[in-house]
């Protein structure tokens, strides 16, 4: 199975910057171009699995049903669309849990992926933030960092793992990665 692995907030949707959080439905606003990049995925044969880091519920700055709306609507939207998306993936434990499932942590991918024959080795993570890349590092899989504001390209010089490709957004992530597979 040829898969991806998307986090959400600065990869589908706009990221709210400043350490704040989508909240409510009326606050996410995708990203331009990705649900036409998401069926372009689709159309080349990849199952797409949404991984995301969401503190923000044991946080208090949002329920968990608040939560589960927006991610019914994005799902709605991209099918809406014709768009399809695998699986979503949350971590809602607080930063300092200690949980198997937090990026950089593995364990959402490993439950999303349970009983897939995915090469890991041939999948590919896009992100916009370190935990992004060394999530997919620690799982085998080649990386994509976006230029999508919350980090910048100089702060990849202090990261212990490195991304694979450095691109601006989605869409040119995944040019890349389906030239890749071309070659």
């Amino acid at each position: 199975m040829k898969a991806i692995f998307l986090d959400r907030d600065g990869v589908i949707n706009k990221d709210p910057g400043g350490g704040d959080y989508v909240k409510s439905w009326k606050e996410f606003q995708f990203m331009p171009g990705a649900i036409e990049v998401i069926k372009k995925l689709n159309a080349n044969g990849y199952e797409i699995f949404v991984i995301s880091n969401q503190a923000g519920v044991a946080k208090g700055l949002y329920s968990q049903d608040a939560l589960e709306e927006i991610t019914k609507n994005m799902l709605s939207e991209i099918e809406k669309q014709g768009g399809r998306i695998r699986s979503v993936s949350y971590c809602t434990h607080n930063t300092d849990a200690g949980c198997d499932c937090r990026k950089p942590k593995t364990g959402m991918i490993e439950n999303a992926t349970k009983g897939l024959d995915i090469d890991f080795k041939s999948t590919y993570f896009i992100g916009d933030s370190w935990r992004d890349i060394e999530t997919g590092k620690n799982i085998g899989c080649r990386t994509v960092f976006l230029l999508t504001g919350k980090e910048k390209k100089e702060d990849i010089k202090n990261w212990t793992v490195k991304p694979d490709c450095v691109k601006n957004d989605l869409k040119e992530a995944v040019e890349w990665i389906l030239k890749q597979g071309q070659k």
